[in-house]
């Protein structure tokens, strides 16, 4: 695995993610993932964080680069990725891993014994 690329996180969403993965009794794979990569993450302000990267209801456009298909979803916390097929939940491997990322951002990300690769194209916030 490569290193991983740098990541930003708000704080309200730094918030919000720990009171979530701290009663989420479900993929135990995707709850520590996420708590190391709120540990390795760069916090800033939400008013401060860069149009340029993706957070809670982002929509994100990316890249599968497994499969070569392209994505465009709405990064959601799990009660609100029912709302559409357009959404993606941040407790699913894929959610998890865009989590953070700036635009042009690469990452490999495991899941389930495998590795996904995952480029992000573009970011447009709500």
């Amino acid at each position: 695995m490569t290193a991983l690329p740098p990541i930003t996180v708000s704080t309200l969403d730094r918030e919000r993610l720990y009171a979530l993965l701290e009663k989420h009794p479900g993929d135990q794979e995707v709850v520590d993932h996420l708590y190391d990569e709120l540990d390795r993450a760069r916090f800033l302000e939400p008013e401060a964080m860069p149009d340029d990267v993706v957070r809670l209801n982002s929509r994100a456009r990316f890249l599968h680069e497994d499969s070569g298909k392209t994505y465009e979803l709405v990064l959601s916390m799990p009660a609100e990725a029912s709302a559409g097929d357009d959404r993606l939940s941040i407790l699913s491997p894929v959610g998890a891993a865009l989590l953070g990322l700036s635009v042009g951002a690469t990452i490999e990300w495991p899941s389930k014994g495998k590795t996904l690769h995952l480029r992000l194209t573009g970011v447009a916030q709500a």
